[in-house]
């Protein structure tokens, strides 16, 4: 029996998911798991934030290997927190779980949420041993100001996932810090989407950073992210898989437009590949697939979430099997910046060649900026891990740093999204 068809009789537990933990099951004697709203409904409702706040505290209380932490504040007052999940206070790798920054996409926050709690009660010896080389931190929602009100950008509007440069929101500088402070080799961010039948209609469509300044090794294991293991895990549980933002001949399967999904710096998962972490965006179907999706909101609300768990038992495992070489990659990213060589980008994308203009093939040592463009962007730069130097005139932000292909992106004037346009200093 297809997966499809197991989440129509049975909801979302029903998928043999390749887990690194079992769900976890109450009623287990001293260790009862909490449940979301989402699952003591049977996917009838999404969880509340109450809900939320309650079930993070009942798993940060009873899980020792668990701490629950508060990153930000949103303009209508509630927090963005972060999750921890480790045996070890120091780890190998970390792998980061951004959930629903768009308030209107529930499935992706539920599935983290589950998954919070899975690996907090997990007791099988290789959930344990998982967690001891790696930490696993989850914002299991980027957005709660547009989650409270179902909306896709924050309280003011604003599509967070658009922040990633800017970063004038306190949801996309929370986001920020928490990838500056933790370094994270793998980032993955979870959405939804609206099909369009048939050029664009699978249950799953995912990206890689596209962006041209992501490191070769890092860009080579974000597509091995998606083809090798959570495209074979949504397909091991019933769901189809495709690139997000191609749309497809429905005969042929040939690419027919692109429609998303370009290399933009100021998007998180182009942000994060810049930042040298391996990354994916994943974006689930909320179209109902059928008459009785239709007729019932739970049958859609499991599916969906469903899908978003399948993947992410793909992204799991992706990070338990492939540690060393994506530590080698992340690594040698982060150090190839001091070398201080190599053109930028500032656009085009790996399915796009750049324009001439958008190409700084001998990037200029540094950039100065005067005392007022870096009292308006300092913490800007800080929060992106950008160090500068300050003097009386200013500040001088040197190329040669471990984030020196997003100086420019931050600091030239023929970048789209610059925060301050500095001089350019080309005396080395």
């Amino acid at each position: 029996m297809r997966a499809r068809a197991l989440v129509a009789l049975l909801g979302t537990a029903a998928l043999a998911v390749p887990l690194l933990a079992a769900p976890a099951q109450a009623g287990d004697g001293a260790r009862t798991a909490p449940r979301t709203g989402f699952e003591t409904s049977n996917g009838a409702r999404w969880t509340t934030q109450p809900e939320e706040q309650t079930f993070l505290a009942d798993v940060d209380r009873a899980a020792s290997r668990v701490s629950v932490s508060v990153v930000g504040t949103t303009k209508q007052g509630r927090p963005l927190q972060l999750v921890r999940i480790g045996e070890r206070r120091r780890t190998a790798s970390t792998v980061l779980l951004i959930c629903s920054q768009h308030g209107n996409e529930p499935a992706g926050r539920e599935a983290c949420l589950s998954k919070v709690r899975d690996l907090a009660y997990a007791t099988d010896r290789r959930t344990r041993d998982f967690l001891r080389e790696t930490t696993v931190l989850v914002v299991p929602t980027a957005n709660p100001d547009g989650r409270a009100a179902d909306t896709r950008g924050n309280s003011d509007g604003v599509d967070i996932n658009r922040d990633h440069i800017a970063l004038a929101t306190a949801e996309g500088r929370a986001m920020a810090a928490v990838v500056r402070d933790h370094k994270p080799d793998l980032v993955y961010d979870l959405h939804e989407y609206g099909a369009t039948p048939a050029y664009y209609d699978k249950d799953l469509f995912d990206l890689w950073p596209r962006n041209l300044n992501t490191d070769a090794r890092v860009h080579e294991e974000s597509r091995k992210l998606s083809e090798k293991y959570v495209r074979p895990a949504a397909h091991a549980s019933g769901f189809s898989t495709g690139t997000y933002g191609i749309w497809t001949d429905p005969v042929t399967g040939e690419p027919v437009k692109q429609v998303a999904g370009d290399g933009q710096e100021r998007i998180l998962r182009n942000a994060s590949g810049i930042k040298h972490a391996v990354g994916l965006l994943i974006e689930s179907r909320v179209d109902a697939l059928s008459d009785a999706e239709k007729q019932d909101r739970a049958l859609n609300q499991r599916r969906r979430v469903a899908s978003h768990t399948a993947s992410l038992g793909g992204a799991l495992a992706y990070a338990a099997q492939r540690r060393g070489p994506i530590e080698a990659a992340t690594t040698r990213a982060r150090l190839a910046g001091f070398a201080d060589r190599g053109p930028v980008y500032l656009g085009g994308a790996d399915n796009e060649a750049p324009k001439p203009a958008d190409v700084l093939a001998d990037p200029p040592c540094g950039y100065r900026l005067t005392a007022s463009q870096i009292a308006e962007v300092g913490d800007e730069l800080a929060l992106h891990g950008v160090h500068f130097r300050s003097d009386r005139g200013g500040a001088y932000v040197p190329l040669r740093q471990s984030q020196r292909d997003l100086v420019p992106l931050l600091l030239d004037e023929k970048a789209a999204y610059h925060l301050a346009t500095g001089q350019p200093d080309t005396r080395c």
